[in-house]
């Protein structure tokens, strides 16, 4: 391998950033935990606004989770990267994905506010 195309990070640089990555990992799931549990209370109020609400919300946390894993998993994929055209090929990747994913998701959510909205508005 030509040694000007190699892209090689320190051990104690890589157990560092291993480690940040585990805290941020552990941080999302206790986040997730408390945004599902904050869902969950939601049910409490007007059927049809319950109904939309939480359709909404439970698609919005989901789409959530979805995006962070992908970051997570994006991140610790460049930490394994061996040169920098992987690095590249990685965060290529990676952007297509989620445009991919963010356009499909704001289509879902756009389509669940849509739903809600004619519900609430009905005649009883």
């Amino acid at each position: 391998m030509d040694q000007t195309n190699r892209f090689e990070i320190p051990k104690e640089l890589r157990s560092m950033a291993e480690a940040s990555f585990d805290q941020a990992r552990k941080a999302f799931e206790t986040f997730l935990g408390s945004a599902q549990q904050a869902a969950s209370t939601i049910e409490g109020r007007g059927e049809a606004v319950r109904a939309g609400a939480k359709e909404v919300s439970v698609k919005a946390i989901s789409f959530a989770e979805k995006n962070v894993a992908a970051s997570l998993d994006y991140a610790e994929h460049l930490l394994q990267a061996k040169d920098l055209t992987e690095v590249l090929k990685l965060h290529t990747d990676y952007v297509q994905n989620q445009m991919r994913s963010l356009a499909e998701q704001a289509s879902e959510i756009g389509q669940a506010v849509t739903r809600a909205a004619m519900d609430v508005t009905k005649p009883k």
